[in-house]
């Protein structure tokens, strides 16, 4: 699998993605070009090639576009697979700067709702307690 890393996708590429995330069944190249209007046939086509290439989407099926059989695209990467993925790479950059304790207290200073924090607070410690019967069952 050769996944584009996040970093590697240009604008049109994620306004592509974009489009594709966004909609709630397969789209064809022309569907999503009349989706994003700065968008030209030429440049999608050529992005998607590019996509599929690197299995962030994938056809879907083959469908009629007026008599023109035409393929229909859909993301093979959610938009929170994507985000995530992009943060932990961007997160693996700054490691030596910033523990990662750090990072969880800023994640969770930035909480403002409390009975959300409250509810990280828990799945957290749960995590955590998780991790640690991994990390004590390794050694054995």
């Amino acid at each position: 699998m050769s996944r584009i890393l996040p970093d590697d996708l240009t604008n049109r590429d994620m306004d592509i993605m974009n489009v594709l995330w966004e909609s709630s069944e397969s789209m064809t190249a022309s569907q999503i070009v009349e989706a994003g209007p700065s968008l030209t046939i030429n440049t999608v086509q050529a992005v998607l090639r590019k996509l599929l290439k690197r299995e962030l989407i994938q056809i879907d099926k083959i469908v009629y576009s007026g008599t023109v059989l035409c393929r229909s695209y859909l993301p093979a990467i959610t938009a929170d697979e994507f985000s995530l993925s992009h943060f932990n790479q961007e997160y693996l950059k700054m490691q030596e700067h910033i523990s990662l304790t750090t990072l969880i207290a800023c994640l969770l200073d930035n909480t403002k709702d409390t009975e959300l924090l409250q509810k990280n607070i828990h799945d957290l410690q749960a995590l955590l307690k998780e991790y640690q019967k991994k990390i004590d069952s390794a050694k054995g």
